[in-house]
């Protein structure tokens, strides 16, 4: 029906007639005859007396017109390359490629052009070689441009970096990952670089490698904070020789600790075997698998599957003791109507929960200072907390003590050093969750202080005088403790808090005097925020902070870069 109609009515009193409703004049249909109606009286009538609706009702009827054979050639024709709309797709999945690790043969994929040719028929999708030698190449230049830009004017860095070498082929790659704290005292990171690293991984390959990563990306050795790094003999003296200041992976470390522990009794070990042979025979056995399944069903147990471990990940055997833990019923149901490889004893599934009781606090620390927010101010206490737990003995100890007597001697040994690094001492004291109270003893905490005033005498001219405001109310700590560590970690804060002051102080000594004598924050809140809030305060606390508080405590960003290749 034509949309002249929206102003016109057929009267009903005579149908070769209609009425127009916007002046209700009687307009002729063009004859007596049906076969003789039409709209153009109508239509004339509408342009004659009223312009603004025929203007409407000429829009409406170009909008739907039939197209011309030219208009439809056009919708068909494939859009030029140079094309605005054309570039702005091409660019869309080079940046699809890059940012969700998709292989370059995604354009070939006859999904992906099936979707594309119902988005927009006229795109001609580039080939394989065109993403590969034009649009990556731009996408990395770019990216390259914005991260410069961000890091031009940062005074402090710190970098991740690991070794990945392929199981499948001869290639190895070096990692460079920066975290920074921003002027907002937001913790920013980026990944810099994953370096083909061809050749034997001696420590003067690995320092060419950094110098050269470094001045691709025009960051002074000045600006380098640390470099968080495993702690294979090569890296550690790879960064001496780069002249970089480096730490070693928290999370490397506690496996180590873990690793020894582990192998220190010969009963927790021979169970761990016999652990590792139930699920393997669940892997490999589809039908035992379905077995298993069935019970767990029958007994009101959501299907699980059994966790295998992994020999270079320690959490993995404490996922793995917990699935058997998990599954014990079922297994023994499983047990007493089909075989199995080997079967855990009684006391070896009480020894197995026992070693998930010990292995626990680990675990938990092993999660934080793995998280993308651990911080090296997280290490000391960390160790602090960690050998109080182990050095108190429980009725569960009986036969574990050699396990954690031999955990809390590697604990002490591996982290022995700890306290006396500055990269370590002086974040701490720096995190306002922290600050003075978790070293081993009042020398240490001292010697920390020492160490945190030499910076502050280096550092820049002191900021100016600021009035000082009332702490806020301490909170109560152990009604907040969430886990086993929470209420360690409160109970050592408690027995040394300190009282707070409030008094006008100049200078960095001053500043620190003060900042040290306010309680610390609860452990749930955020350090960085506090120095956003707390950096007109402390001015010059807050420059050291900015640079001290960038560390992580864990290579494990460069390791999340080498888990999807």
């Amino acid at each position: 029906m034509s949309a002249v109609w929206a102003h016109f009515k057929i009267r009903d009193d005579d149908s070769s007639k209609a009425d127009c409703k916007l002046c209700s004049a009687k307009v002729s249909r063009g004859g007596k005859e049906s076969t003789s109606f039409n709209t153009s009286n109508l239509i004339k009538h509408l342009k004659t007396h009223h312009s603004a609706e025929y203007t409407q009702f000429s829009q409406a009827k170009q909008a739907t017109q039939q197209p011309t054979l030219t208009q439809v050639l056009q919708k068909r024709e494939k859009m030029s390359r140079d094309n605005p709309r054309a570039l702005k797709i091409t660019e869309g999945i080079a940046y699809f490629i890059a940012l969700d690790d998709q292989p370059l043969s995604a354009v070939e994929n006859i999904g992906f052009r099936h979707l594309l040719g119902i988005l927009e028929p006229r795109y001609e999708i580039p080939s394989r070689h065109h993403i590969t030698t034009a649009m990556l190449p731009k996408v990395f230049n770019d990216v390259k441009k914005h991260v410069s830009g961000l890091l031009r004017d940062v005074s402090a860095v710190s970098f991740t970096t690991d070794i990945w070498s392929s199981s499948v082929c001869p290639m190895s790659l070096l990692s460079l990952t920066v975290q920074w704290i921003d002027d907002n005292f937001t913790l920013r990171h980026a990944t810099l670089q994953a370096k083909p690293f061809r050749g034997s991984h001696t420590s003067k390959a690995i320092a060419d490698a950094f110098d050269g990563m470094l001045q691709t990306w025009c960051i002074p050795k000045t600006s380098v904070h640390v470099v968080l790094r495993d702690n294979a003999k090569n890296m550690i003296k790879g960064m001496n020789d780069a002249g970089l200041p480096s730490l070693p992976c928290a999370a490397h470390t506690l496996q180590l600790v873990v690793h020894e522990g582990l192998l220190s009794q010969r009963s927790v070990a021979d169970a761990l075997a016999i652990g590792r042979k139930i699920v393997g025979h669940f892997k490999h056995s589809p039908l035992a698998y379905s077995c298993l399944e069935d019970i767990q069903l029958e007994i009101g147990q959501p299907a699980k599957r059994l966790q295998q471990d992994v020999q270079t990940r320690w959490n993995s055997t404490f996922y793995m003791i917990q699935s058997l833990l998990e599954q014990k019923r079922a297994l023994g149901v499983f047990v007493s109507e089909h075989e199995l490889p080997d079967n855990l004893t009684a006391h070896q599934w009480a020894l197995l929960e026992k070693v998930v009781t010990v292995l626990g606090p680990f675990e938990e620390l092993t999660r934080k200072v793995s998280s993308s927010e651990a911080m090296a101010a997280d290490v000391i206490p960390a160790v602090t907390v960690l050998q109080r737990f182990l050095s108190r003995e429980t009725d569960d100890d009986h036969g574990i003590k050699t396990m954690k007597g031999t955990l809390a001697a590697a604990v002490r040994r591996r982290f022995s050093d700890v306290e006396e690094q500055p990269l370590y001492s002086i974040a701490t004291l720096l995190d306002p969750r922290y600050k003075n109270l978790f070293f081993s003893n009042t020398n240490t905490a001292a010697n920390a202080k020492e160490m945190l005033m030499r910076e502050l005498l280096r550092s820049s001219r002191e900021e100016e005088n600021h009035d000082l405001h009332e702490p806020p109310a301490r909170k109560s700590r152990r009604d907040q403790a969430s886990s086993r560590l929470d209420s360690i970690f409160d109970e050592i804060a408690d027995e040394q808090a300190p009282v707070s002051l409030n008094r006008a102080q100049v200078g960095s000594t001053a500043q620190l005097e003060t900042y040290l004598g306010e309680t610390t924050i609860s452990r749930e809140d955020k350090p960085l925020q506090y120095w956003a809030v707390n950096k007109v305060r402390f001015p010059t606390l807050a420059k050291m902070a900015s640079r001290y508080l960038s560390a992580p405590c864990s290579s494990v960003d460069s390791e999340r870069l080498f888990s999807s290749v």
